[in-house]
């Protein structure tokens, strides 16, 4: 236990600042600004102190804050920060200030001239606070709760805060493109709800809790599930695996439960859109290696084949459909599910080095989409329309602009040299062992990402001028100070993906440990025939 709750501090701050943005009067949208960039700086250095402080090499979950919540049915407010939790807390916070900065104008919900820049602030910060405590929740109850809250404000980013028009038909599009995205994740946490109390009823019958109660304490059934304790028929324990393992598929998301993440991304405003993908989607892929393979090892070695196969599946489906689109809001959105499958993949290939690469492209992937996506929104906001046939020629009038948009391209296509390239080396190579095809076949995306940033960019940037580009503004300060730090966070963790290696490493190696899992040994081709074998320790 520790003397200050610096947990609760992370996430109650940004909970505490959405409800004083709430209260500032419409009028005074400076303020709301003001105060929402405020918080959201003070949160993020809360979560570089937790970084710092904490020790790679020490227990598992450190600061931890245990109380009791609802002790008749063994539910605790517990929280916990692991290697991989605080990788993404540091995600998390990085990014919220920057998207509240690109967001700065981002207040006409209605469409009929109504500023509400309060609430989207507020909304923008408590999202951010739901995403937190579900990286840092112990209790699988209270995971799930904020797990399927966070999707109630994102709601209302996606459905109120889009393109800014008076055009009925747009803003039912946006309308319908919220919906689809509240029942697609309603329903994937309806069924993970139904995981979560069998997997309760498990606990009380194994005796895990007091008296005849059972437990949601993650500790607990963790070291149950992997002693042999926790009960149930394989049967019973792959359905549970099934109940979380669709919740999490829908939110991060996997093929083909990903139709609903195009429509939300482009009817979203940009900084809502990269929250949702950069972050909120994280939550699902985070799940993944908490949840399902500490909870249903067996069950997670049996699904690995499949969960595999839609991965690569969607790794090639989304960089195809990419190729394909007219739309450059809609493009960037299928690079992500081509990404998401990347980190899908290596996570159940279940090596530490893939798992450790599944992690850090989580990372990578915030920080990459978060700039091309920003930029291709200041982009948009400047001409007025996502359809990639209307630019042509920018970086003629917009030379920073399309400077940095190709930047953020490159590292979308994983070159070396930027943080992307990295976290994809270390998840195929960890692959390779175990899933040679899978790994082989995911490769060939390399080839496809080069080929829908690198023709996006020559249709956007290059050749001659057209019609209508000639007034754009280049970048200003402001979206200066959004874009660059993410570029130069894809340079630094590009050459230097240590710190966050060494944070995520211990907490893969725990989990690798705690389900049985060890990385297959090199194999050495027996040599030929008659072939003279060198001596030990010489050269032949």
């Amino acid at each position: 236990m520790n003397s200050f709750p610096w947990l609760t501090t992370l996430w109650l701050a940004p909970a505490i600042g959405a409800g004083v943005v709430l209260v500032v009067p419409a009028a005074r949208r400076t303020v709301a600004r003001g105060i929402a960039f405020v918080v959201s700086i003070g949160v993020l250095a809360l979560a570089v102190v937790l970084a710092v402080r904490f020790q790679p090499g020490g227990a598992q979950y450190q600061f931890v804050e245990s109380h009791e919540w609802i002790p008749a049915f063994g539910v605790g407010y517990t929280l916990g920060l692991d290697g991989i939790a605080t990788a993404l807390v540091l995600l998390t916070a990085v990014l919220v200030p920057l998207l509240i900065l690109a967001g700065w104008h981002d207040d006409t919900a209605t469409g009929d001239g109504r500023k509400t820049t309060h609430i989207y602030m507020a909304l923008m910060l408590l999202v951010e606070a739901m995403v937190l405590i579900s990286f840092l929740a112990l209790d699988i109850l209270l995971f799930y709760v904020f797990f399927e809250a966070m999707l109630i404000p994102m709601y209302f980013l996606i459905g109120g805060f889009g393109t800014r028009t008076t055009d009925a038909a747009v803003r039912a599009q946006r309308s319908r493109a919220a919906v689809k995205f509240l029942l697609y994740n309603l329903f994937g946490g309806l069924i993970m709800l139904a995981a979560v109390i069998g997997l309760y009823v498990l606990t009380a019958q194994a005796g895990l809790g007091e008296g005849s109660a059972g437990t949601f304490d993650l500790r607990v059934v963790v070291a149950a599930a992997n002693n042999g304790e926790l009960g149930g028929s394989t049967a019973v324990l792959n359905a549970l695996f099934l109940g979380f393992m669709f919740a999490f598929a829908v939110k991060a998301p996997l093929w083909p439960l990903h139709t609903w993440l195009p429509d939300a991304a482009v009817s979203a405003t940009p900084s809502s859109a990269v929250l949702m993908m950069a972050v909120v989607d994280k939550v699902g892929t985070f799940g993944m290696l908490r949840y399902c393979l500490l909870l249903f090892p067996l069950a997670s070695d049996t699904f690995a084949p499949l969960v595999i196969t839609l991965a690569v599946i969607g790794i090639l489906y989304g960089a195809l459909l990419a190729i394909g689109q007219t739309d450059v809001m809609r493009l960037i959105a299928y690079t992500s599910i081509s990404h998401f499958g990347f980190i899908i993949l290596g996570i159940f290939a279940m090596t530490s080095q893939s798992q450790s690469g599944a992690t850090l492209y989580m990372v990578n992937h915030g920080l990459s989409t978060a700039a091309l996506f920003l930029i291709a929104g200041f982009l948009v906001s400047r001409r007025g329309t996502r359809m990639i046939a209307e630019y042509g020629g920018v970086q003629k009038v917009a030379p920073v602009l399309a400077g940095t948009f190709f930047i953020a391209g490159l590292a979308t296509l994983s070159l070396p040299g930027l943080a992307p390239f990295v976290s994809e080396f270390l998840v195929l190579i960890g692959t390779f062992p175990k899933y040679q095809v899978a790994a082989v076949i995911a490769t060939g995306a390399l080839v496809l990402a080069a080929i829908y940033v690198l023709w996006l960019y020559q249709r956007l940037m290059t050749g001659p001028l057209k019609k209508g580009n000639e007034h754009l503004r280049d970048l200003v300060p402001r979206e200066l100070a959004v874009v660059v730090p993410l570029l130069v966070a894809l340079l630094v963790l590009g050459f230097y993906p240590k710190p966050i290696l060494d944070l995520v490493d211990p907490a893969v190696g725990h989990t690798l440990s705690t389900i049985g899992k060890h990385d297959p040994a090199p194999t050495v081709p027996a040599p030929e025939a008659g072939a003279a074998t060198p001596p030990a320790g010489g050269h032949k």
